[in-house]
């Protein structure tokens, strides 16, 4: 008996953390939308973009909204 409870127990809590574990693994990558394209020729230093894509499609949608109010 791990931590003072039984096996079947400790079983499903530990499955119900890893799965919690995964699914806000998976929310953080579709709130921050990250660019998984290769590019064919590296960027040359300095022009590397590192802006968040998903964070500024829903900042443009939002202004959109509140502007209209």
């Amino acid at each position: 008996m791990p931590a003072g409870v039984s096996w079947p127990r400790y079983l499903r809590m530990f499955g119900a953390s890893v799965l919690s574990m995964f699914v806000g693994a998976e929310v953080v990558h579709q709130y921050y939308r990250p660019d998984l394209t290769i590019p064919e020729i590296p960027p040359k230093p300095g022009e590397l973009r590192t802006e968040l894509l998903g964070f500024k499609e829903r900042q443009a949608i939002w202004r959109i909204h509140s502007n209209h109010r």
